[in-house]
């Protein structure tokens, strides 16, 4: 089986009739928009299978968990360390304050700290 990588917007042909086109991704989903000829039938695997049509022995399964990564770059690594040196700055006895620290290093732990504040003191000292 032949496996592909595409971003939106990308196509590939089949033959020199069918056309598909990754229109978007949202999560674990993605939307194809095909061009074929009518004649040629073009069926969900769920259908196939539902109407008696066998699973190709090439298809997998999928994994059940789908963990989505936030891609991570120099930019994102700033305003992360920008955010903690804000809340380093107010007053750690506010509940608010307490609460933000919390959900921030729980979706960022602070593994990541000491290398996102040199970056961030890098770009705002240079």
């Amino acid at each position: 089986m032949l496996c592909l990588t595409l971003a939106a917007g990308e196509y590939l042909t089949i033959g020199s009739d069918v056309v598909v086109q990754l229109e978007r991704m949202t999560g674990d989903r993605c939307k194809l928009a095909i061009q074929a000829p009518r004649e040629l039938p073009i069926l969900r695997g769920a259908v196939l299978e539902r109407e008696g049509g066998e699973r190709p022995e090439c298809v997998f399964d999928a994994p059940r968990w789908y963990k989505p990564e936030i891609p991570w770059d120099r930019s994102k690594a700033q305003a992360l360390a920008a955010m903690r040196l804000l809340l380093s700055q107010m007053d750690g006895r506010d509940s608010n304050v307490q609460t933000l620290r919390r959900q921030l290093n729980h979706i960022f732990p602070l593994s990541r700290e000491g290398k996102e504040a040199d970056q961030f003191h890098e770009i705002s000292n240079g």
